[in-house]
């Protein structure tokens, strides 16, 4: 599961009630904690397992190859993160009503995600890889979403005329999600 060597780990901790030991974790991974707004942290090669960031704004924050495990991210504000070096991966967790306007996010990884309600206005999803994830509700608005292969995933809703979807991959019987904005009916 985990693909990165971790030279150090807190468990169990609230960071909502207690401070951040430092501004900057490299190999660091968190297990079982809550956090809330992270301005200006910076995390490089970290893991988060099983962790509260509902609601977390980013705010300046470093996401350096950063993976987030089963964790729920409900309203969480990637948007507010740094552009260099952004990569992330997100694996069996709940990103309902997250915020990925206008980021790139073209080698980032999302693996039986709910990702309900998001928001991926203006974001380069061109190099993103889906897998398994539940996009009800989510708005894809100017989003380059050219190459993603969506046949794992279900419940999208994207306006290819407001959208790059070229070379994007579909299965056919998810194809009404494509054809909402028309008010038609596929059988």
């Amino acid at each position: 599961m985990l693909s990165k060597k971790i030279t150090e780990s807190v468990r169990n901790i609230d960071f909502t009630v207690e401070d951040l030991p430092t501004q900057e974790f490299e190999q660091f991974e968190f297990i079982n904690c809550t956090f809330s707004n992270l301005p200006g942290v910076n995390f490089s090669d970290c893991i988060f397992t099983d962790c509260n960031l509902s609601n977390v704004s980013f705010t300046h924050c470093k996401l350096d190859n950063v993976e987030f495990y089963n964790c729920k991210l409900t309203g969480a504000n990637i948007s507010a993160a740094k552009d260099f070096g952004l990569m992330v991966k997100f694996d069996s967790c709940i990103l309902d009503y997250a915020i990925f306007e206008n980021k790139k996010l073209n080698k980032s990884l999302f693996s039986n995600c709910r990702i309900q309600g998001a928001d991926f206005t203006q974001a380069d999803l061109s190099k993103c890889r889906f897998h398994n994830c539940d996009f009800s509700d989510s708005v894809f608005a100017g989003t380059n979403i050219g190459g993603v292969d969506f046949t794992t995933s279900k419940n999208f809703t994207i306006d290819p005329t407001s959208n790059n979807i070229r070379k994007a991959k579909f299965l056919s019987s998810d194809l009404a999600g494509l054809l909402t904005k028309f008010d038609i009916i596929v059988k």
